[in-house]
């Protein structure tokens, strides 16, 4: 892969997704953030920031070929995940939107953690206590009470199913 090509994947990996084709002007409520924002990355790019602080523009492919650009300064910032969750609950994408404020909870999770946590919440990989286990530490650990609410209804729902594994 060329240069030029390496620098265009990763300036469109960086970016947030292009126009949908929605036009309309919501309105939004005091200081939140509606669709006249979108895409952040073009029209508010100083407010895209990664989870290191570092901004859009700040990540560049110099940067990267480097060393001075971590993977940790590629990983989103919750707090830019919840402008695009603003924007979609201002185009009435609700369910969207919490999958976007959801993420925005898991950032703080260590990847190895999340590949283990995805693992045990196959079918009959985990018994109800340790999928309970699993949510208190998200709750807990990383404040993440959205996820752990819903690995606690997974559990109810392998229970009631059968896909628990056996003790």
């Amino acid at each position: 892969m060329d240069q030029q090509t390496l620098e265009k994947l990763i300036r469109e990996t960086l970016m947030a997704m292009g126009s949908d084709g929605v036009t309309s002007t919501p309105t939004c409520a005091e200081g939140r953030t509606g669709l006249e924002a979108y895409p952040l990355s073009k029209k508010q790019p100083e407010k895209v920031m990664s989870s290191s602080g570092k901004k859009l523009n700040d990540i560049t492919l110099e940067g990267v070929m480097s060393g001075a650009i971590k993977a940790d300064d590629c990983r989103i910032a919750p707090e830019t995940l919840e402008k695009q969750a603003q924007i979609a609950e201002s185009i009435n994408r609700h369910a969207f939107a919490g999958n976007l404020r959801r993420a925005a909870e898991l950032i703080a999770v260590p990847d190895e953690r999340i590949l283990e946590i995805y693992n045990a919440l196959r079918p009959y990989r985990s018994t109800k206590a340790e999928m309970i286990a699993i949510a208190e530490e998200l709750e807990g650990k990383y404040s993440a009470v959205v996820n752990g609410k819903l690995v606690r209804e997974a559990a109810e729902m392998y229970e009631k199913r059968g896909r628990l594994k056996q003790a």
